[in-house]
């Protein structure tokens, strides 16, 4: 059996997040990856100059000709932009038990945003139900329950833990947007113990894409069997390689992207 994710979010025409980031992460994971794109953005490692939504019937259509035909063995759901689309969205996997990988995107690394005001209601409380588990970053997660961002690890669980009483099954809180020589993340789910997840904090520019890579990394851990607690792990460890390897690649004068195929590139020097 081919262990196969589907990705649906928007297209990154700079190639380091989004759609992109997340086929790339598939198959650089050994699993292969289907696509229902939501939204088009014109973008570089810089900025993001225009944002184009894809038309809700059509992202429908997509997801349809997707599971109709491809055994999917897992989710994973990203720039949602617009209300109409999150609904949308959250209908079609409704209709399947399958694993839902929910990164929240509301702003690119450059800031512009990726989620407009009208569609954090819909997120809420259309596809956080559905969520296996929700992968935001210390802003996300504040944007989502109105909050001031988390100054502390015991802030970033306690609003980890509200955002499963909100109704997602588990939540991994990221904590790049934080300081210190430590990057801390932890993964919390019910009122069992959190599991922290930490990592020396690397010195490069070239983070453009983390939240995707990441969130679609765990993903493709259930799609080849594996549990919850063992993918995070998993796809935390690749992660932290690809940054390790990120400024091996030359890729814009802005925020590079992390090296998904570090694995199988040579290195430079």
């Amino acid at each position: 059996m081919t262990s196969t994710a589907l990705t649906i979010a928007g297209s990154d025409s700079g190639g380091g997040a989004g759609i992109q980031a997340d086929l790339k992460t598939f198959s650089a994971l050994g699993v292969y990856g289907a696509s229902a794109i939501t939204a088009v953005t014109a973008q570089n490692t810089r900025s993001v100059a225009a944002v184009g939504e894809i038309p809700a019937k059509l992202v429908a259509a997509q997801i349809d000709a997707v599971l109709d035909d491809i055994e999917v063995h897992a989710v994973k759901v990203g720039m949602l932009f617009t209300s109409e689309v999150t609904r949308t969205v959250a209908a079609r996997l409704r209709e399947r038990s399958l694993p839902v990988v929910l990164d929240p995107v509301v702003v690119a690394k450059s800031g512009d945003a990726l989620l407009r005001e009208d569609a954090a209601a819909a997120l809420i409380g259309e596809m956080l139900p559905l969520a296996t588990l929700v992968t935001p970053n210390l802003p996300e997660a504040a944007r989502i329950l109105g909050d001031a961002q988390a100054a502390s690890e015991e802030q970033m669980v306690a609003q980890a833990r509200e955002l499963v009483r909100l109704g997602a099954r588990a939540v991994l809180m990221k904590g790049g947007h934080g300081t210190g020589p430590t990057v801390t993340d932890f993964l919390v789910a019910g009122e069992a113990e959190p599991a922290r997840l930490a990592a020396p904090r690397r010195e490069t520019r070239n983070t453009h894409g983390t939240g995707c890579s990441l969130s679609s990394a765990v993903a493709a851990e259930p799609a080849k069997g594996r549990q919850l607690a063992d993918a995070v792990r998993r796809a935390h460890a690749w992660l932290q390689q690809a940054i390790c390897a990120a400024d091996d690649l030359d890729v814009g004068s802005g925020h590079g992207p992390v090296h998904h195929f570090h694995a199988f590139w040579p290195r430079l020097g």
